[in-house]
């Protein structure tokens, strides 16, 4: 099915454009947080360590799958699916990715939406649940380890998800995501192993579980800090997000964040095909059988007069030649 290709720039959120009048807010620190994340990292270390000294090689092999599944639950799904509309799946594909999402255990597809499109809406203000301006670690995974600020809890009442609620696979997930999201991610994951090869149980359940689990955090965390910090501007200088090809590689499509923010509705989050983009590969797969559909995606032309307009004039790496 080909992509339906718009020429006119549309957002389903538009986005305030204001920087910030006011300081930031204190950020308080949320120490149950802390810990847990903590005991995730140190569990992970170990599990790095069994993996590189203990795991054959049909668990390393195993061990990408799942990276990759459960980094489609977030990309494919929670990011391109539900937040944004780029494109449309059939009930059997929502339930996969809804399953795939559980695995990345990253908080359930209504909230992550609703909170990625307060990102979007008011990117780079206070009301930015991971604004950028508040530094790497803030961006990365400190958001998570603090209260959320008041602007966050007030402007995000302004955003609309009522569409993402309407999705009975969501609100099944919503209703049943912590029993879900821990089988899903710690339960499933070092059974396979362990069950069908006889991988060490230790191995199956700090390697699969926990290493691979803070693994698909951080490739996912560089999306929100590094891909806002680092990298040229080709669409438009005058926001954060920036095109980074070792992000995306790490987060299988989701680093060309300027496009990405650009062009928030285009299912394929880049002008450049599935070079570093596994997902946009997925989505075309499943629109093959016919899964995925209504594939929405920028024209050529709108996307060359917006980088006449608004980019930096940057030296694109990937294409090998100058905007």
């Amino acid at each position: 099915m080909a992509p339906n290709v718009i020429s006119a720039t549309v957002e389903e959120a538009p986005r305030e454009t204001h920087r910030n009048t006011k300081p930031l807010e204190p950020v308080q620190i949320v120490w149950r947080n802390v810990i847990l994340f903590l005991g995730l990292h140190i569990a992970a270390v170990y599990g790095m360590y069994l993996a590189f000294c203990c795991a054959s090689l049909c668990a390393w092999l195993y061990g990408i799958l799942l990276c990759y599944a459960s980094g489609l639950g977030v990309t494919a799904g929670a990011h391109r699916l539900w937040t944004h509309r780029a494109y449309k799946a059939k009930l059997p594909l929502r339930i996969f990715l809804a399953f795939c999402n559980c695995m990345a255990l990253q908080n359930d597809l209504y909230e992550w939406a609703r909170d990625h499109r307060v990102h979007h809406k008011f990117a780079e203000t206070n009301a930015d649940p991971h604004n950028v301006n508040r530094g790497f670690f803030f961006a990365h995974m400190g958001w998570l380890m603090a209260k959320k600020q008041r602007d966050v809890i007030e402007k995000g009442k302004t955003v609309d998800v009522s569409d993402v609620w309407a999705d009975p696979v969501v609100r099944f997930q919503h209703r049943f995501y912590v029993p879900l999201a821990a089988f899903c991610c710690f339960v499933i994951p070092p059974a396979v192993p362990y069950y069908c090869w006889g991988e060490d149980w230790y191995t199956c359940v700090f390697g699969a579980g926990f290493f691979r689990y803070v693994i698909c955090l951080h490739f996912t965390w560089f999306v929100n800090s590094a891909a806002h910090l680092w990298g040229n501007k080709p669409y438009d200088k005058y926001i954060s997000a920036t095109e980074s090809k070792w992000v995306s590689a790490l987060a299988i499509g989701e680093g060309f964040h300027n496009y990405h923010h650009t062009f928030p509705w285009d299912y394929a989050t880049s002008e450049l095909g599935y070079k570093y983009n596994f997902t946009t590969l997925f989505i075309d797969c499943m629109a093959y059988i016919g899964q995925a559909y209504d594939l929405k995606t920028a024209s050529h032309e709108s996307v060359q007069q917006r980088k006449k307009r608004t980019g930096d004039g940057s030296y694109d790496e990937i294409l090998g030649k100058k905007e």
